[in-house]
């Protein structure tokens, strides 16, 4: 492959920029445990496991198919 194509330029580009980071690797460390910590407390206290309590277990699909073909 050609050193001059577009890919390899814009990889290239983020390749040189990241390597050369020093605060914005800590920046970046940063935003990646944010939303991990966002995501996990989110699953864990606004979601709930709707089928958990409303299906029986191993009849998940069973009652899927029942909501959506008897409304």
């Amino acid at each position: 492959m050609p050193k001059n194509t577009f890919i390899h330029r814009v990889f290239d580009l983020y390749y040189d920029g990241f390597r050369q980071m020093r605060l914005g690797r800590t920046l970046w460390l940063v935003i990646i445990v944010k939303l991990f910590i966002i995501f996990i407390i989110l699953k864990l206290f606004f979601f709930p496991d709707f089928l958990k309590q409303h299906a029986e277990e191993g009849r998940e699909a069973d009652y899927v198919a029942s909501q959506i073909l008897n409304p």
